[in-house]
């Protein structure tokens, strides 16, 4: 086992992953920018190393710094949470090339899936459904409008690299195509470095699935069920929950197993999660993350599993605790992604935290790095908080939600909490009955 992680983010991810660290008896270096130094997770690192000024590419996207960071405090492993370098290839061969473990997957699985086109190859290959869709990267309107014409319209145009909803656009028509290939290609480069995009068939009104797998590279995967995704804004997710309103046992277990085998085939090393939209039935495979994702505590509710503390035994060298026949699922759980934003209009609202009072309870869990006196800076992603419930039966984790919402406030800046609790009385929601589209919809409604 790792006798010192350094911590590679921030806010709430950077506390989740010390508490794993703490409870494994592993000693914790938080890092951070000048805005962060009086953030939770640096207060309560065993160590602290400045890296930087605010902008991310000067502190937490700072290769050299980190790695300076490392040497300075000796620490043998580096886990970096979600977002900042927690998909970067470069970054884990640095760490491995100075004996440094990066606690995630192999820099070859985090190149191949983070490449859209060689995942979705890859992903055929394994034996997982996948979106009709052009073979490689569109390189001209003609070859784009010849894949579009036998598929059939609308399409999606899609970066190859990236993600984010960024260098996404539909096309409805043939007249279409020409702009949403050149805009797809702009914003892809722009974001990405990448102007490499391909044409995928456009689902009208699917759902969006994620299957989570653990692995520990020595051929052991296991599934740990599914969560729903579908409630998003501008392909952000801002809901989650598992199990899927939408699938039943049958389906829900032949995907998980189907996932699982091809993460044996891979000898996937990690926590990593299989992205799918889900129509009429069938699941067609959009992406794979190589990292923890936001909404992981959702599975780790039904579940029981700390998905942190396998990553890091996974990573040390030891085998896979569990084998598929260990994983049972308990109950209904739901995430809410608190936001320091206007909950009709999005915009961000950085500023201190005046009173902060989460809500508690059986089944009541906040994921979250603020405090009250807390200045959110206005540098970073505006996540502040997730909130996250269980219950026996998605009926009483509803009520639940409800409950846990109507406890929580937060005063002095603006924040999603109003969006929840207008969310939570939609029948709709009550009843499961949403796409991938249903939220965008709702917020373009005229308000009272």
């Amino acid at each position: 086992m790792f006798d010192k992680v350094l911590i590679a983010n921030r806010g709430e991810i950077a506390l989740r992953i010390q508490r794993a660290c703490k409870e494994l008896g592993i000693a914790t270096v938080a890092v951070h920018s000048t805005a962060d130094a009086d953030a939770m997770h640096v207060r309560l690192a065993d160590e602290s190393v400045c890296i930087g000024p605010p902008a991310a590419a000067e502190s937490y996207l700072n290769i050299p710094r980190l790695l300076a960071a490392c040497e300075i405090t000796g620490a043998d492993a580096v886990h970096p949470g979600y977002g900042f370098l927690s998909e970067n290839a470069r970054f884990a061969e640095i760490l491995e090339t100075h004996n440094i473990t990066f606690i995630g997957p192999t820099s070859e699985h985090i190149r191949t899936m983070g490449d859209k086109i060689a995942a979705k190859e890859t992903a055929k290959r394994l034996g997982i459904p996948v979106v009709p869709g052009s073979d490689g990267a569109v390189k001209s309107d003609a070859a784009g409008l010849k894949v579009a014409k036998a598929m059939g319209f609308p399409v999606l145009v899609k970066a190859a690299s990236g993600g984010g909803g960024r260098g996404m656009k539909v096309a409805k028509t043939a007249e279409e195509l020409p702009m949403a290939l050149a805009t797809a290609k702009a914003e892809a480069k722009a974001a990405f470095g990448d102007d490499a995009v391909y044409i995928e068939k456009y689902l009208t009104k699917p759902r969006h699935i994620e299957v989570q797998v653990l692995g520990d590279g020595q051929g052991n995967a296991v599934h740990l069920g599914e969560r729903d995704c579908s409630l998003q804004r501008r392909h952000q997710k801002v809901w989650e929950e598992a199990p899927s309103p939408a699938l039943n046992e049958t389906s829900r277990l032949k995907i998980g197993e189907i996932v699982a085998n091809a993460m044996r085939k891979l000898k996937y090393r990690g926590a990593g999660t299989v992205e799918f939209l889900y129509e009429d039935g069938e699941f067609y495979f959009i992406e794979m993350n190589t990292r923890l994702q936001v909404e992981h505590p959702v599975t780790e509710a039904i579940t029981g599993i700390d998905l942190v503390l396998e990553q890091i035994r996974v990573a040390s060298g030891a085998k896979l605790m569990y084998s598929q026949e260990d994983i049972t699922f308990s109950g209904h759980a739901i995430e809410c992604r608190i936001n320091a934003e206007n909950a009709r209009t999005f915009t961000p609202s950085p500023g201190q935290i005046t009173y902060w009072h989460p809500p508690g309870g059986l089944g009541v869990r906040v994921d979250s790095g603020v405090y009250q006196g807390y200045r959110i800076p206005p540098y970073y992603d505006s996540l502040i908080g997730k909130l996250i419930v269980h219950g026996k039966s998605r009926d009483e984790c509803m009520m639940r939600l409800k409950r846990a919402l109507s406890e929580f406030v937060i005063d002095g800046i603006e924040t999603t909490i109003p969006l929840f609790n207008d969310l939570i009385r939609q029948p709709d929601i009550a009843n499961g009955l949403y796409d991938i589209h249903w939220l965008e919809k709702y917020l373009a409604k005229p308000t009272a």
